[in-house]
């Protein structure tokens, strides 16, 4: 597996760090992409990373770092966001949110949406006692 480009961007624990963040993820824009996909893990991206602030990192200090990395080859995109919090049954939250969320829904479908749009959705602790929201979207390299 070829990596067409490999990158990680920390940021402090803070909503208003996402413009940042999302500068960054536009490094992966240019790259052999289909379009809709990269808006997908664009919003995959979005909803992991205020996850990450809003839920994760709840309570702790702004200080308090998350990591992205993301790694891009001819057949995907794949995202891992750490974060420091305490963890959570991520496949039993996955399914309350499946069950009880839709479009409408006001609030609560980041998860559904990630769910969604990548076909990978895991998130474990690790070694390290941080977290880790691992999300991969495959796609088909558009021939030229």
């Amino acid at each position: 597996m070829t990596i067409l480009k490999q990158s990680t961007y920390e940021t402090e624990t803070d909503p208003q760090a996402l413009p940042g963040v999302l500068s960054w993820f536009d490094e992966f824009h240019a790259l052999p992409m289909p379009q809709e996909d990269w808006l997908q893990c664009q919003l995959a991206l979005i909803e992991g990373f205020t996850n990450a602030v809003r839920h994760a990192h709840k309570g702790l200090p702004p200080a308090t770092p998350i990591a992205i990395t993301i790694t891009l080859t001819h057949e995907y995109l794949d995202m891992k966001i750490w974060d420091h919090g305490p963890g959570f049954d991520f496949q039993a939250m996955l399914d309350h949110k499946l069950e009880t969320t839709n479009a409408d829904s006001e609030g609560g479908r980041g998860l559904r949406i990630m769910y969604r749009v990548a076909d990978i959705v895991r998130y474990e602790r690790t070694a390290d006692e941080r977290n880790c929201l691992h999300i991969r979207k495959s796609y088909a390299t558009p021939k030229a």
